[in-house]
């Protein structure tokens, strides 16, 4: 098997401190708990935006400020950006991020209705074929690697649309999204995950995530299939049921004490490059 890619999603778009104190909303929580991960074992760090009162933004300028906090300290771990934004944001407003060039981008397959929230009602994350193909395009002029956020079987048909047109550089990198509430994604599931698997086209690589208390088993069984993961609070802001996590970097431990049981070597930064085909850092 190759060698692990671990990506760590320090702190996504919806939650924030009143669900986990531990999820670092501001920039320089973010950049602590980036390099507390990349020492545990992570080679990639998703990150959100927030603004002073914690609210998700995809303003290019705290993007900026993040990744260069992160690069001040000497970490050359994979940084990889969301274009998923967060509710009520236009598609152009979601885009912003790619300002502050990533590596790597979030890019959504298709459309999903998030929910229900606490108050009972749905958000729709709109991502119709046509602006979909606009985000690849957007970030392959700025040479961004599209993570092609897969929520369902369905969604598959779109990144084969998207080789089709010749938009998308191999190898292609693909993270399938189990365990998130609301219609149009999949149940977090052995049978969802190998059905999925076996739906990736050649010259793609994948990792996978999962929400809540489907995290665990998904990246378990990721790591046995050959595939990759993503742990972190954006998805699970528990370490076990009712105890919350301490920070990221707890979730990214736990998974390299897994790895190393099952004989799975950690790829550092720069063999993640190797096997995603992205260029070499220069720091």
């Amino acid at each position: 098997m190759e060698k692990l890619i671990i990506t760590v999603a320090i702190t996504g778009g919806g939650h924030g401190k009143e669900a986990n104190p531990n999820l670092p909303e501001q920039p320089e929580e973010q950049i602590e708990q980036a390099i507390e991960c990349w020492n545990a074992g992570a080679s990639m760090i998703h990150i959100h935006a927030r603004d002073k009162d914690g609210k998700g933004v995809q303003d290019p300028a705290i993007y900026r400020r993040v990744k260069e906090g992160i690069r001040a300290r000497g970490c050359d771990a994979i940084i990889n950006f969301t274009t998923g934004g967060t509710a009520g944001m236009t598609a152009a407003e979601r885009l912003q991020s790619i300002e502050a060039e990533p590596e790597l981008a979030s890019l959504n397959m298709g459309t999903l209705q998030w929910g229900p929230w606490p108050d009972g009602s749905y958000y729709l994350a709109n991502n119709p074929p046509n602006e979909v193909e606009w985000f690849c395009r957007e970030m392959r002029k700025k040479g961004i690697k599209p993570e092609m956020e897969v929520y369902s079987a369905v969604m598959m048909q779109e990144v084969d649309l998207l080789i089709k047109k010749d938009v998308l550089k191999k190898p292609y990198w693909v993270n399938f999204v189990l365990g998130i509430p609301g219609q149009g994604a999949m149940r977090a599931t052995w049978q969802n995950l190998t059905h999925c698997v076996s739906l990736l086209p050649s010259d793609a690589n994948y990792t996978v995530c999962a929400v809540g208390p489907g995290q665990l088993p998904m990246t378990s069984l990721a790591m046995v299939l050959g595939g990759h993961v993503r742990v972190g609070l954006e998805d699970n802001i528990y370490y076990a049921k009712g105890e919350l996590a301490k920070g990221n970097a707890q979730l990214v431990e736990r998974t390299v004490r897994q790895a190393n049981e099952l004989q799975r070597p950690i790829a550092s930064p720069a063999e993640a490059r190797e096997i995603m085909g992205l260029k070499p850092l220069e720091m």
